[in-house]
């Protein structure tokens, strides 16, 4: 038997002021979708904008139910948003940003394990990277390259 070691890689901003013009903007619609989540039962709204290589921008918000398992993430609403308009259009970059009324979250919060899919499966499916930039309460920015970062080992459609 040997070990392996998986490394994860990406960027730390102190201050949004630090990225660039249009990524500033993307998570600017990121934050305003945190008013529109529906977080009844956990208060952890989330807000999620994808930019498209087109430059479009198309937004999501997570979506709570008595019965958690029928839930909908934001950041799956924003990339079937944005597949149901521009179906041939890849995804460039997707912000996502946390808000917590009740607690505070001051480090930025990566995607579930069932989002990680679906971005990579996205990734896959029109063959292009997505730049994912996330969020919380602070002024403190992730910057993934792409979702092996995040999602290393995955599972795609090569298995099948």
């Amino acid at each position: 038997m040997k070990f392996e070691h998986i490394n994860v890689k990406y960027k730390v901003y102190q201050h949004s002021v630090e990225l660039s013009e249009l990524d500033m903007a993307l998570i600017g619609e990121a934050i305003k979708m945190l008013d529109f989540a529906y977080a009844p039962y956990s208060n952890f709204h989330v807000g999620a904008a994808a930019r498209l290589t087109d430059g479009s921008i198309y937004t999501g918000t997570n979506q709570e139910n008595a019965s958690y398992p029928l839930c909908m993430c934001a950041e799956r609403v924003a990339l079937y948003n944005a597949a149901v308009h521009k179906p041939s259009t890849g995804v460039d970059a997707l912000a996502i940003v946390v808000r917590n009324p009740h607690n505070p979250v001051m480090t930025p919060a990566s995607p579930c394990g069932a989002c990680r899919q679906v971005i990579a499966e996205f990734e896959n499916r029109y063959n292009h990277p997505i730049r994912l930039l996330l969020k919380a309460e602070s002024d403190v920015i992730f910057e993934f390259d792409n979702m092996s970062d995040l999602l290393p080992l995955g599972f795609n459609g090569s298995f099948l």
